[in-house]
């Protein structure tokens, strides 16, 4: 297998989608660092929210296809934020800089948090048009750790990142899956001692999600089957918060599964956004739902044979 950071796909996406950096606090070393791709005329894009250890990069296949199908995607990476409300602020911010009144956001593990908590937090002038959560949680306490919490700041970078590394998949992996460790590897080995210790800090800190706040939002849970990070105590618990979600579960794909098994993710946020098709909130341009909707019957065929070989 060819590895991710020299791949054909990943070099189109940094050659042809420029990175912009965005300050929107007043203090001007918060730097926004995102991806804005596809039709600029789209007024309620999907955003992606990465993990402790992710860039804006890691959703690279997802800004192809979906662009390629004709929506608006935007995929960001946060700048330090020690604190969940200073994160809903910042976010809300960003949204205005960008002259977005609502989106859509996808956000993986403590993205997927942190989306959930920025919907909570805006629910009374709603921001967040609906959620899809992967392999995300709900609650920080799952993590053990509120305790350490508050010294994360002081910890070396060395020592945050072994933090982060003591989840990745341990044992044999298929091939895919192996690229898509080393590539998060390599993503996590760019972010500086500050960067970590604020994310680690906003996964531990004690929280939960508010449900009652956020029971209108259209919601697409998607899990996998194999090895991840996430506890079956979590997921259940994701389930019970959101009864009426959309499931959608992936045999195998470990923690990253919009990297290893991008097809078949890139087709459940398609089947996610579809409702929302011809209304305002259309994360689509309008001309090309026909194309995707064609895109959309031959991918899911290609999947179904792809699992009917699998087995």
């Amino acid at each position: 297998m060819e590895e991710i950071k020299v791949s054909p796909d990943y070099n189109w996406f940094r050659s042809t989608v420029p990175l912009k950096r965005i300050i929107v606090d007043d203090d001007d070393s918060k730097v926004w660092s995102l991806y804005d791709a596809g039709p600029k005329s789209i007024r309620c894009p999907i955003i992606f929210l990465p993990p402790v250890s992710g860039t804006a990069e890691v959703f690279f296949q997802q800004v192809l296809a979906l662009t390629g199908w004709g929506y608006r995607v935007i995929s960001l990476q946060y700048p330090v934020y020690w604190d969940l409300m200073e994160f809903c602020d910042g976010f809300r911010k960003l949204l205005d800089h960008l002259q977005l009144d609502k989106v859509h956001l996808f956000g993986a593990s403590l993205g997927g948090f942190l989306a959930q908590k920025f919907a909570e937090t805006t629910h009374k002038s709603p921001r967040v048009h609906s959620l899809i959560l992967c392999n995300s949680f709900s609650d920080t306490s799952i993590f053990n750790q509120t305790w350490t919490a508050n010294s994360f700041w002081l910890m070396p970078a060395f020592m945050l990142k072994k933090i982060v590394l003591g989840n990745f998949a341990k044992g044999p992996v298929d091939p895919k899956m192996a690229d898509a460790i080393d590539f998060m590897v390599d993503r996590l080995e760019s972010l500086n001692q500050s960067e970590l210790a604020s994310r680690l800090t906003l996964n531990c800190q004690n929280s939960y999600v508010e449900p009652h706040k956020i029971k209108d939002i259209a919601v697409t849970i998607i899990d996998v089957f194999d090895q991840s990070a996430l506890s079956l105590e979590a997921k259940e618990e994701m389930y019970k918060l959101y009864p009426n979600a959309r499931r959608a579960h992936l045999k195998t794909g470990g923690n990253f599964p919009y990297l290893c098994r991008s097809a078949e993710v890139n087709l459940y946020i398609q089947i996610h956004l579809r409702q929302f098709h011809g209304t305002r909130y259309a994360a689509i341009s309008p001309d090309m739902v026909s194309t995707e909707e064609l895109e959309v019957q031959e991918s899911h065929l290609r999947s179904n044979h792809d699992s009917e070989d699998d087995q």
